[in-house]
C-alpha cells in the first residue's frame, strides 16, 4: 500500500465556528492534526480547505495544503477533490481522511487503521475506522459522542453496523466511542463521493 493523509478543514464549522483555528497551547488546532499525521510517518500529509486562514496558519509545518471549492456538502468530497489535484496519477492508493478536530490523537492509531485493508484475505474490505470501548459512564448517555455498534469479526476487530449519538446498544454489553477517522481504498473513496447528494455523507469538522 502507498497510503496518503488527507486533513478536510474548513471555517464554517456549524457546531464551532472557526475550529481550526481554536488555539490549542499558542497553536491552532489544525497545526496540531497536521502534526500527529506526520508523526505517523505513513505517507505524505496534505490539508484540504477553503480557507487562506487555514493556509496561514500552517505556515512553516512540513504539511503540503491544497485548496479546493468552498461548495463541497461533505469533507469526502473535499479530501477526493485534494487526492485528484496532489495526486492525478494515482500513485497513493489509500487515502486516510482525519478530521481536523482531533488535536490529540495517537500518531500510532493512523497506521492502526490501515490492517483491515493491508491482509490479503480482506480483499473485501474497502473502509475502515476505529473505535474505542467507553470506559466513562457519562459518555454512554452524551449526544455528542458518537458510538459505534457492530458484531464481531476477530481479535480487536467489529463490522460496523452503524453509527449514532444515541446510547447504543440498549442493554449489557460494551458501548464504543467512534474515533472520527476513515481509511478508504481509493477506489472506494470514488464510488462514495459519487453517491446521490442525499445519501448519507460525512460533513468537515
Amino acid at each position: 500500500m502507498k497510503p496518503i493523509v488527507l486533513i478536510p478543514a474548513r471555517l464554517a464549522s456549524i457546531r464551532l465556528p472557526d475550529k481550526p483555528l481554536a488555539e490549542i497551547a499558542g497553536r491552532p488546532m489544525i497545526a496540531h492534526v497536521a502534526e500527529r499525521a506526520l508523526e505517523a510517518d505513513i505517507g505524505p500529509v496534505v490539508v484540504a480547505t477553503d480557507a487562506p486562514e487555514i493556509v496561514a496558519a500552517l505556515a512553516g509545518s512540513e504539511a503540503q495544503v491544497v485548496m479546493t471549492r468552498a461548495d463541497h456538502p461533505s469533507g469526502s468530497d473535499r479530501v477526493y477533490e485534494a487526492l485528484t489535484t496532489f495526486d492525478p496519477a494515482g500513485t497513493h492508493d489509500v487515502v486516510i481522511n482525519l478530521q481536523g478536530d482531533l488535536p490529540t490523537i495517537d500518531p500510532a492509531l493512523l497506521a492502526r487503521s490501515l490492517m483491515p485493508l493491508a491482509k490479503a484475505n480482506d480483499s473485501d474490505v474497502d473502509i475502515s475506522t476505529l473505535a474505542a470501548e467507553i470506559v466513562d459512564a457519562r459518555e454512554t448517555i452524551d449526544p455528542g459522542v458518537v458510538k459505534l455498534v457492530g458484531t464481531p469479526v476477530g481479535e480487536d476487530r467489529l463490522r460496523a453496523l452503524y453509527f449514532t449519538r444515541a446510547t447504543a446498544p440498549y442493554g449489557d454489553g460494551p458501548l464504543y466511542h467512534h474515533i472520527g477517522l476513515y481509511a478508504f481504498r481509493r477506489t472506494a473513496l470514488d464510488k462514495f463521493v459519487h453517491l446521490p447528494r442525499h445519501a448519507d455523507r460525512r460533513h468537515d469538522c
